[in-house]
């Protein structure tokens, strides 16, 4: 057991839209990512998902509206609820989500989410 910065992690890698492992919970992954500008709609059909701003600010996009994060604030977006996150500016999030969630994006996608192992 150790304690884990997040600054000092978030100085570690500069790609957007990769998550990168930071520590385990249970059966659930936490993770450090930066974003900027859209992903793409998707949604987790048996996993919720937190994300909770580090640095900067994140819209996430519902079908029937959009909710800004702030730093320091966090928002868990309920199985099966299709969203997208928006990032006018690079922020940087801390997200959790189960160690089975299906990652997003196809292969080739840029904003492909995969585990690059941890840092």
């Amino acid at each position: 057991m150790k304690a884990i910065n997040l600054k000092e992690k978030l100085g570690l890698f500069t790609a957007q839209w990769t998550p990168q492992k930071v520590a385990e919970l249970d059966h659930n992954h936490i993770y450090l990512a930066k974003l900027e500008g859209d992903f793409i709609w998707h949604s987790h059909d048996s996993q919720d998902e937190m994300f909770l701003v580090v640095e900067g600010r994140l819209r996430m996009d519902f079908q029937d509206k959009q909710v800004w994060l702030e730093e320091g604030e966090i928002l868990v977006v309920p199985k099966g609820t299709d969203h997208k996150p928006y990032a006018p500016n690079e922020c940087s999030v801390l997200i959790i989500e189960n160690a089975n969630t299906e990652h997003t994006g196809g292969v080739d996608d840029p904003r492909r989410k995969a585990d690059h192992g941890w840092i």
